[in-house]
């Protein structure tokens, strides 16, 4: 199959861009499951924009440069903070329910997370993904020039250095159709890489299912540098009970005065922190780290009863809901909660246009680090990022002109069989997210860390065996991009030698005058 522009990934970045090139272009949209399956959709918080009058560029700009603990580019938070209300207004445009509040001068209600100076936070209720998704998707799935392939699970790049030539372009992508078990090959000039995080690289996380890191490992496997990967975000608030699963509780919660509590109600925080619950993800995910391994309990408490039944309703109804349905009543009974794997703040190193190194590949969303994020995103800079870089993208792309697409080989299984043993998979899938969550979690120790780092040297020799002998499958195609994925994080947390943002080293514990990236290169051919 022929693209103008293939888009890998449905999340808010893909589906951005996909609707602003498909006017003028062929879009060829693949997902590994359904379009609405990602992480996009989960996202409960909101997008964070200056919309109000009392708000400010340059304090939206510094509330970014701060959670990022000296890493944000500036230059890049600026550019994107500066298109926020011009994002927001597109979404409003393409029919987006946002939160009305008519008291407020935006005519939408905004709410505040951890680490704003302002109520800057446009939300649909407590489900914003959910409802912009849901928008885009009618958009997406009746529009000419776009052709979906759901159920379908990107394999690798193909690359002009792949292919022997001389010129080194990204001219498409490998995918398996898990209908039919059958690897597909999908040409195109343009290729984004739009796959989302690695969260599930760790045994506990709010990421969905899909979130095994598969756009950074093929860009890696291509040849593109990455940056920052030991910056993983574990939100200090993820619903603890044995039946339920990934399920966050937005920052949203601590924002409209939410409060932690140790299990005998004792508040912690201000141990801590003096913004106590609105400090930073990084700071309250540790403190909730530190107060758990002391007092020796399972969970802390997040407690909004004192807002009132009908606020936290109005406010929180998914939430209310699903804790419902698990027998917690929210509107009388503190939530329980313990930190979890949350968002990938590395990626793929790209520039405002969200172009990689490699010629005709470009990456967006939470695939990419652009910049903006530093040490630790700030609150609802996520989906902002994505509007901002699938916009950049789309335009870089119609500026630049229809690229043809070379003829490219059929995948090769000649040399394969059937696995005889898929509980290899499983067995190795279970060990990495343990020992990544063991070893490479909210607190890390150099001796944790090459204990890593061995694991993953021999997991990857059975993956890499595995790989060359049977025929893919999507469980084998993502562990093996998760291996990938957790070999960069361990690599460049080795690398750093001090405490910064997201990484927290015992070892290490002081944080640097300079602060620096840190940059892989791969490996030449």
């Amino acid at each position: 199959m022929d693209f103008d522009v293939l888009v890998i990934g449905t999340g808010l970045a893909g589906l951005t861009l996909a609707l602003h090139v498909a006017r003028d272009r062929r879009v060829g949209l693949v997902t590994k499951r359904q379009l609405l399956d990602g992480a996009s959709s989960w996202a409960q918080g909101g997008i964070a924009a200056v919309l109000a009058s009392d708000d400010t560029l340059e304090s939206h700009i510094r509330d970014t440069l701060t959670a990022g603990a000296g890493l944000c580019d500036e230059a890049v938070t600026r550019y994107v903070v500066e298109r926020g209300r011009e994002s927001v207004s597109w979404l409003i445009a393409q029919g987006v329910p946002f939160t009305r509040d008519d008291e407020n001068d935006t005519g939408y209600h905004l709410t505040t997370e951890g680490g704003h100076s302002h109520r800057r936070v446009i939300h649909a209720a407590d489900a914003t993904g959910q409802a912009v998704q849901s928008t885009l998707e009618g958009k997406i799935r009746s529009h000419p020039n776009v052709t979906l392939l759901e159920g379908h699970v990107a394999v690798d790049l193909i690359t002009g250095a792949k292919l022997g030539r001389a010129e080194n372009r990204c001219h498409g992508c490998y995918v398996l159709d898990t209908a039919s078990g059958r690897v597909r090959t999908l040409s195109a000039g343009h290729t984004v890489l739009a796959t989302g995080g690695a969260g599930k690289a760790y045994l506990y996380t709010t990421n969905p299912d899909t979130a095994t890191g598969d756009g950074i490992a093929m860009g890696w496997r291509a040849g593109c540098r990455v940056a920052n990967m030991e910056f993983i975000q574990f939100h200090p608030t993820c619903l603890y009970h044995a039946h339920a699963k990934s399920f966050l509780i937005t920052e949203a919660v601590r924002g409209e005065g939410g409060l932690l509590r140790l299990p005998d109600g004792t508040r912690f925080m201000q141990r801590h922190d003096p913004r106590q619950e609105l400090a930073p993800r990084d700071i309250v995910a540790r403190a909730i780290d530190f107060e758990m391994k002391k007092q020796g309990v399972d969970c802390v408490h997040l407690d909004i009863t004192h807002k009132g039944a009908d606020f936290i309703k109005c406010h929180f109804p998914n939430i209310y809901i699903h804790c419902m349905e698990l027998g917690i009543d929210i509107t009388r009974q503190p939530i329980p909660v313990v930190p979890a794997a949350h968002y990938t703040c590395g990626g793929l190193v790209t520039d405002l246009a969200g172009r990689t190194g490699l010629a005709g590949l470009y990456a967006i969303g939470e695939t990419s680090c652009t910049g903006l994020h530093g040490a630790n995103r700030l609150a609802s800079n996520s989906l902002l990022e994505c509007l901002v870089f699938g916009r950049s993208a789309a335009a870089d792309i119609l500026a630049t002109g229809r690229t043809p697409a070379p003829c490219l080989p059929e995948w090769d299984e000649s040399r394969v069989t059937d696995a005889d043993e898929e509980i290899v998979i499983a067995h190795n899938w279970d060990e990495l997210r343990r020992f990544m969550w063991d070893y490479v979690g909210i607190v890390r120790t150099s001796k944790r860390l090459a204990r890593a780092a061995h694991r993953i040297r021999t997991l990857q020799e059975e993956i890499h065996d595995y790989y060359a002998n049977f025929r893919v499958t999507n469980d084998l195609i993502e562990l093996r991009n998760l291996v990938t994925c957790a070999e960069l994080i361990v690599s460049s947390a080795m690398r750093r030698h001090e405490s910064r943002g997201l990484h927290y080293s015992r070892d290490y514990p002081d944080t640097l005058p300079q602060a620096r990236s840190t940059v892989l290169e791969p490996a030449k051919a």
